[in-house]
């Protein structure tokens, strides 16, 4: 019990403690300034559900999550099968992919959107100088491509995360298996299907996890590239619990916003965990 105290004692203080605060503030009318707000029950949950905006926001998250796990995961994890036989250069391969993921989100939205720059961004000048200037636009300025401009820049950043993981994966897979695949005459997508996936399905899953995850959370990259902007067409749930929280100076709504957030995230959790320690007890890691 003594040896367990500190991570209890800073688990209440930094995690219970906060959330439980935030469960109560969901049931007031709290505007950051009065001391005892008034009881207003499930006023906020009653003006979410009616939230126009909000579930307008709902939809960019879903298009997040979907396309922002989906797109790492294929791209990430086909590079990981290309590089999978790559010895000479390899850390050279993990360290330049990588490298975006763990850069400060704030300097890679700044970076970006100097590349999306209408009239000196190098996206504009590359497609002119291929001869596709009537393609070019304000990326970030365009409601109907704000939001996967954001997008391809969070698959950039996040791409480099699955393709470590999972080439460190692919080393520990039994090759041998992959050989005697192939002496019986399996071609190369069954043996993938049949012999490799199995084998790192649980580590696939934990990434799986990780950035489903990050799709209910996302905030600072759209928060930096475009605040939600051009007329809310970027707008997620983290950026609208923003503004309502401290540009509006409605906590409460913020803080329901937020457990929203939480609340839709958490059983998708614990699913894909339940799924890794599935995939782990049967004896398909790698």
């Amino acid at each position: 019990m003594l040896l367990v105290a500190p991570a209890v004692v800073l688990m209440a203080v930094f995690l219970v403690f906060p959330v439980l605060n935030a469960v109560y503030y969901v049931f007031v009318d709290f505007d950051g300034l009065d001391t005892t707000p008034p009881w207003v029950g499930l006023a906020n949950f009653t003006e979410l559900a009616q939230d126009r905006q909000m579930w307008a926001a709902a939809w960019n998250n879903l298009i997040w999550i979907v396309l922002g796990t989906a797109g790492p995961l294929v791209l990430g994890t086909g590079l990981a099968l290309l590089l999978w036989g790559v010895r000479r250069g390899s850390t050279f391969y993990r360290v330049v992919f990588f490298l975006p993921y763990v850069l400060p989100q704030v300097a890679v939205g700044v970076v970006w959107g100097w590349i999306y720059a209408p009239t000196r961004g190098w996206l504009n000048r590359g497609l002119e100088a291929v001869g596709l200037g009537e393609v070019t636009r304000g990326w970030l300025g365009d409601p109907d491509t704000a939001l996967y401009a954001v997008l391809g820049t969070a698959i950039w950043t996040a791409t480099g995360f699955v393709f470590v993981i999972v080439l460190s994966a692919l080393r520990n897979v039994a090759t041998e298996l992959v050989d005697a695949a192939m002496l019986d005459g399996a071609n190369y997508r069954q043996r993938l299907r049949s012999v490799v996936l199995p084998q790192i399905m649980p580590v696939f899953l934990m990434v799986t996890a990780l950035t489903l995850i990050g799709g209910f959370a996302v905030f600072d990259i759209v928060f930096v590239m475009t605040g939600g902007g051009p007329a809310n067409a970027t707008e997620v749930l983290g950026t609208y619990a923003y503004s309502n929280a401290f540009q509006l100076s409605r906590i409460s709504y913020g803080t329901t916003l937020a457990l929203v957030v939480t609340a839709l995230a958490v059983p998708v959790a614990v699913w894909l965990n339940r799924l890794q320690r599935r995939a782990s007890s049967e004896g398909l890691g790698a």
